[in-house]
Order: C-alpha cells, then sequence, then structure tokens
C-alpha cells in the first residue's frame, strides 16, 4: 500500500490525480489495501465492488491520457454510506429486510458525487434503518472507532466516519437527523457537516417536503468540506426546499474573527446532562475564539419547546419510511425502530397542532438569539465515545437515559432548530479520545459557519492528530 496516498486531503488526492501525479488505479490501490489492512479491525465497509472500481480506474487513467476534461473528484476512490442508494450496487440500511436490495437509482448525492468523477467502490456501515447514534447491526455487527477500537465510532454515519479517521478514504458522503454527522465527527476527530435545508436536495424522497434529515459530508478539514460541497451542492427542480447556490463553498484561508458576537451553552438551558471530562476539554477553546476576535459569552435561545418539535417530527419522518414495512417485517426490525415508528403512526391531529405551535414558538426564540449572537457553541455530543458493546450510555453524570434518543439530545435539539452546524475537532481526553465542538449559525449562514469552524481549526491544529492505529500483522506462514 502507498501510504502516503491515503495521507493526502481530497482537494491533494484529486489535483494529484488531474494532474497525472497519481493514477487512479495506484489511488485505488492504496484505497483497497487500506480497507484490507483496517477494516478486520473496525468494520467500517460492508459491501465492497472491487472489480467495477478497477474498471472504472482503468478508463479514469485513459480518459486523462486521452486529453478529455477530468471532473473536480475524477478517478477518486470513495465509499458511501448504506442508507444513499447507489444504482446496482447493494444497498441495506443494515437491516435484515433490505440485505438484498439493488436499487435501480442513486440517490441525488451519490449522482452528483459520480458526475464529478468519483470511483465508488462500497458502502458504509450505518445502525439498522440509520436509527440511532452509534452503528451497529444484525447483517454486519459493529463498526469501531480508529482512535479506540473498544468504542464507539458514533453513527448513524458511523461506518463513514470510521473510514475516513483510518486513512480509507479522505472524505465522504453522510446524513443527519438527530447528529449523526456530529456524533461520528466528534467521535472520530473529523468535521461532520450538516449544511441548510436545500444545500443539498435529498432526493429521491418519500416526502419532499421532509426538513429535519439532511445529508451532508465528513472531512479531515474545513476545506475538504467546502471542496465536496462545491460538487454536492445546488438546486433541483424536484425538492421544493431546494436553494440556489451561494458562493459560501469557495475556497478561502483561515481569518480573524473580529468583532463576532459568540454565546456558549454547555446544557443547552435545559439541564442537558454532559460528560465533566467532555466540558473539561472543551473548555479552553472558548479562550480561543476571543484570541482571534470574538466576544464569547454565556448565551443560548430558548430550546424548551425543541424536544417536542424533534421527537414528532423524527416520529412521522419514520412513519413515512418505514410504517409500510412494519405489517410483515415487524420482528425483523430492533426494538428503536418499531418504537419511532410506532409514534408516528399513532400521531393525531392534536399532535401536529402542538408541534408546529411549538416549532413557531422555537423559531421566534432562535431569531430573537441570533438578533444578539452570530453564533452559539455547545457540546456536539454528551458523551466520550463509549464501549462499542453497549447499545446506548445507560446514564450521564448519575442521570438515566430513558431512550435511545436522550443521550443525543446535544445534537437533537439543534436538529429541531433547522439551523446549519457542525461538529469540529475541540480537543482531546488525556487517555487520547477526540471531542467535538459544536458550531451553530443562522439559517443558510453556511458561509460564516464554516468560516468559524476554519479559524478555530488553523488555531487549534487538533484535526491533525490521526489515530495510531494498531492492525493484525498478516502472517509470513
Amino acid at each position: 500500500m502507498n501510504s502516503d496516498i491515503q495521507a493526502l486531503s481530497l482537494r491533494e488526492l484529486a489535483g494529484g490525480i488531474r494532474r497525472r501525479d497519481i493514477s487512479a488505479r495506484e489511488a485505488l490501490e492504496s484505497h483497497l489495501a487500506r480497507i484490507e489492512e483496517v477494516n478486520p479491525v473496525i468494520n467500517a465497509i460492508v459491501t465492497m465492488d472491487a472489480e467495477a472500481a478497477w474498471r472504472r480506474a482503468e478508463e479514469a487513467d485513459e480518459a486523462l491520457a486521452s486529453g478529455a476534461e477530468a471532473g473536480p473528484l475524477h478517478g477518486v476512490p470513495m465509499t458511501h454510506k448504506d442508507n444513499h442508494l447507489t444504482k446496482g450496487l447493494r444497498t441495506t440500511l443494515g437491516s435484515p429486510i433490505m440485505a438484498d436490495n439493488v436499487p435501480q437509482e442513486d440517490s441525488l448525492i451519490i449522482r452528483r458525487l459520480k458526475d464529478a468523477g468519483v470511483n465508488t467502490t462500497g458502502k458504509s456501515n450505518v445502525p439498522e434503518f440509520a436509527a440511532g447514534s452509534h452503528t451497529f447491526n444484525p447483517l454486519f455487527g459493529t463498526t469501531t472507532n480508529p482512535y479506540d477500537p473498544t468504542r464507539s465510532a458514533g453513527g448513524s454515519s458511523g461506518g463513514a466516519a470510521a473510514a475516513i479517521a483510518a486513512g480509507i478514504q479522505a472524505a465522504g458522503d453522510g446524513s443527519d437527523m438527530g447528529g449523526s454527522l456530529r456524533t461520528p465527527g466528534s467521535f472520530c476527530n473529523l468535521v461532520g457537516y450538516r449544511p441548510s435545508l436545500g444545500r443539498i436536495p435529498m432526493l429521491p424522497a418519500k416526502n419532499p417536503w421532509a426538513w429535519i434529515s439532511r445529508q451532508g459530508v465528513l472531512a479531515h478539514d474545513v476545506e475538504d468540506v467546502r471542496y465536496l460541497m462545491r460538487v454536492l451542492a445546488g438546486p433541483d427542480g424536484a425538492s421544493p426546499s431546494s436553494v440556489p447556490l451561494d458562493g459560501s463553498y469557495e475556497s478561502e484561508a483561515p481569518g480573524r474573527l473580529d468583532g463576532l458576537r459568540i454565546g456558549w451553552t454547555a446544557d443547552f438551558g435545559l439541564g442537558v446532562p454532559v460528560e465533566r471530562e467532555v466540558l473539561e476539554v472543551l473548555a479552553p477553546g472558548l479562550g480561543i475564539f476571543e484570541e482571534l476576535g470574538a466576544r464569547v459569552e454565556a448565551a443560548c435561545p430558548d430550546l424548551s419547546d425543541a424536544d417536542e418539535v424533534f421527537q414528532t417530527t423524527r416520529a412521522f419522518d419514520f412513519a413515512t419510511s418505514y410504517g409500510h414495512l412494519m405489517a410483515d417485517h415487524r420482528h425483523q426490525m430492533k426494538n428503536a425502530v418499531q418504537w419511532n415508528v410506532d409514534k408516528g403512526l399513532a400521531l393525531t391531529a392534536r399532535d401536529f397542532i402542538d408541534a408546529n405551535s411549538a416549532r413557531a414558538r422555537l423559531a421566534a426564540a432562535v431569531r430573537d438569539y441570533f438578533s444578539r449572537y452570530d453564533v452559539l457553541l455547545a457540546p456536539a455530543v454528551q458523551v466520550l465515545p463509549f464501549d462499542a458493546e453497549l447499545e446506548y450510555p445507560a446514564s450521564i453524570e448519575g442521570i438515566p437515559m430513558d431512550t435511545y434518543l436522550d443521550w443525543m439530545r446535544a445534537a437533537c435539539l439543534i436538529s429541531a432548530t433547522g439551523l446549519p452546524t457542525l461538529s469540529v475537532p475541540g480537543g482531546f481526553t488525556p487517555s487520547g479520545l477526540p471531542v467535538g465542538l459544536q458550531i451553530i449559525t443562522a439559517d443558510q449562514a453556511d458561509q460564516l459557519l464554516l468560516r468559524v469552524a476554519h479559524a478555530f481549526e488553523d488555531a487549534t491544529g487538533f484535526h491533525r492528530r490521526k489515530p495510531r492505529l494498531e492492525v493484525p500483522v498478516a502472517s509470513t506462514k
């Protein structure tokens, strides 16, 4: 394996292939070799399409040799999250019900990656039906953390995050309803970016008006996020919520944050429990923002309506997506999925009226906050990466977690606001576990969001600390 290739950023790898400093075949060889080396430890990649990938790599090199125009991701090998449809390649959602599902079309996010030149090589692991922020399922087992393979990589984009952190690929696609980009980003020391609504239209969709779930990206640094989003962002006529391009993802050098008004909350104003060690790691970062010229003070919008908005909307979306499977396949679905679908199917008109009223109050509280502040900072996750054998943490700081969503509230509360947000590497515990800082801005202020994250990233350098993943030594017999 050429380890130098696996150490490249996405933009460096793509540029090297376009300049023909690296061939698409060399990039693929390194990618596949790294999967073979580390996947037995972290279990991130669950479906492979190596034969077709070799054919596409050869075609990519031949096209460059002939002088053909190359896309921004020409020949770049990449696996995709296993709840994103991939035409002709198994897409299981981590469910036995979908074990043999081979889509006849690509999700829009995958089509745009392929149109940019990506060489699809396989699929990365997800929790069953992408439900939950810890990646395990009965089809493929548990994905673990490259920084400590006894720990969770997060979820639901946990397979993608583990693959990126372990050097399998430089960046990748993911999605986030209740932290599914931010939690694995935090656990695996990556930038997990959940964009504003409509930046990446989510197509095809049973409900094209759905708003709480987003597709986004994971990468080592902000510039790779921008690079990937220049490929993925943009409107589509089939999506009623898609927004036009606005230059938010153009490359930009890190700079100062003079004059920015920043609020910080440790508990989201609701007494949300957060592990002490998480807060201890993040605390010094607040001073970094002040050194960059921002004013930081304790402040948070009123999020008291966010739980109701999130839980009702999530239940409705789960019932819309998976309710048709309940009659014949309930026994094949994990309890958490059954619970969410049942909640959605049981919703009444009064529930929708109450949730819409709560959403209106929440939107007013958010507008009020951003009339006084530019940015909100918070923990990305309430806990450190936990024992991978657990379903989810049973308690946080002595407070029991009654459902599998309770330990994810740091992300779910922000999802309910609909705001753009990301997790950026925020530091490490003394034992070497990553901790992510959540950054949130006003709706459609994605350019500011990435500018703030880039400044913090450049000032701290936490993203440069890679895992020392121990892999089994191959037998010489």
